[in-house]
């Protein structure tokens, strides 16, 4: 059964950190591009990071670039998004999708996503 987790969100605050989990089953995360969305209420959703089945991080979203880190774990089958000094632009739920492996698929092409996780950035 092909399956894709998210957890780690919550309440965080300006300046704090947050770091979102993506779990894979039935199948290996690293054969594949993994993507994290986010979508905040009345916004569209929108691509935030993207890490190929080589390990090449792609980051989709400049208001994210050094605040961001997207990262794999082999053994735990699990792609994480480390979130540094985030804002209420951040907000939004989070979803991670399997893509394809150079992380150059559309977002309509990304066939299998998670159910989401709510980051809620407040004071």
């Amino acid at each position: 059964q092909l399956q894709l987790v998210e957890s780690g969100g919550g309440l965080v605050q300006p300046g704090g950190s947050l770091r979102l989990s993506c779990t894979a089953s039935g199948f290996t995360l690293s054969n594949y591009g993994i993507g994290w969305f986010r979508q905040a209420p009345g916004k569209e959703r929108e691509a935030v990071s993207c890490i190929s089945s080589a390990g090449v991080i792609t980051n989709k979203q400049t208001s994210v670039k050094g605040r961001f880190t997207i990262s794999g774990d082999i053994a735990t089958n699990t792609v994480y998004l480390k979130m540094r000094s985030p804002t209420p632009e951040d907000r939004g739920v989070y979803y991670c999708a399997r893509g394809g492996g150079r992380c150059d698929a559309s977002r309509d092409d990304y066939g299998y996503w998670g159910q989401g996780t709510q980051v809620t950035v407040s004071s």
